[in-house]
């Protein structure tokens, strides 16, 4: 039985099947464990046969109010316990991300969930749920209060991240250690105006993952553009120029 299982989701219309391909070709040359990718989709058109497609669970969205500050709350469907055929441990990876070192040690960090701390938030209890890895039916506490609580929840919680971490506590999650997970806006691209003079660096050393986050995105970065549009006194530093570095990964 094989207990290590990458999953993603893909709902709506934002990312086309090539997102979750991608993902999974990156995470098969830098995984060396046996392992399940499985994508949970309403829309499995176009995903590559080697992928696992499973139905995305049953979900209720927040009020319109709170589901336009946060479009991520149904990741909390990853928590449900039985959770399809799923045993183990899961490492839940957004489909923007970019995989390019090894992710064997990701499985072996903890006993906990473990999920990145958010860069712009620091020493606030604030997770980044890009990539979170916990194990199959330990935490269903989390999406019960979130079913039985929905409005308390969402209201006390701007985001699905900020609600995982602060609801398990300091000491009952760990973060992944720092420079695994990397911010390309905040690690990679120079910031400000020198966006619009100088290429985004390459790997932060030691990084495994590159996370996307608002634009751009890896598609729209290696082609140089912000991938949505912006005030013209913003276009000096909501810009990037062509990373063509990172096609070496995103492929």
């Amino acid at each position: 039985m094989i207990t290590n299982n990458v999953v993603c989701m893909k709902w709506g219309e934002k990312y086309g099947p090539e997102y979750v391909n991608v993902l999974y070709h990156m995470v098969k040359r830098n995984m060396t464990l046996p392992f399940r990718f499985i994508c949970l989709t309403e829309h499995p058109e176009g995903i590559e046969p080697a992928i696992e497609v499973m139905p995305i669970p049953e979900f209720e969205d927040p009020a319109p109010q709170y589901y336009k500050e946060c479009q991520a709350w149904r990741k909390l469907s990853l928590f449900d316990d039985p959770f399809f055929d799923i045993q183990g441990k899961v490492l839940f990876l957004d489909l923007d991300v970019v995989v390019i070192d090894t992710i064997d040690c990701f499985f072996d960090f903890s006993d906990k969930l473990a999920i990145i701390e958010n860069w712009s938030q620091p020493n606030r209890l604030i997770g980044q749920a890009s990539a979170i890895c916990f194990e199959v039916g330990q935490y269903t506490r989390l999406l019960k209060k979130y079913q039985e609580q929905q409005e308390t929840v969402v209201k006390t919680h701007r985001t699905e991240q900020v609600y995982i971490t602060r609801e398990l506590g300091k000491g009952n999650f760990d973060y992944f250690p720092d420079d695994w997970c990397k911010s390309f806006k905040f690690h990679c691209m120079a910031g400000g105006i020198l966006n619009s003079f100088i290429t985004p660096t390459e790997i932060p050393k030691n990084a495994k993952i590159i996370v996307f986050h608002g634009n751009p995105n890896p598609i729209d970065a290696i082609n140089g553009v912000w991938g949505a549009p912006v005030p013209w006194y913003k276009k000096f530093y909501k810009t990037v120029k062509p990373t063509k570095w990172l096609a070496e990964h995103w492929r």
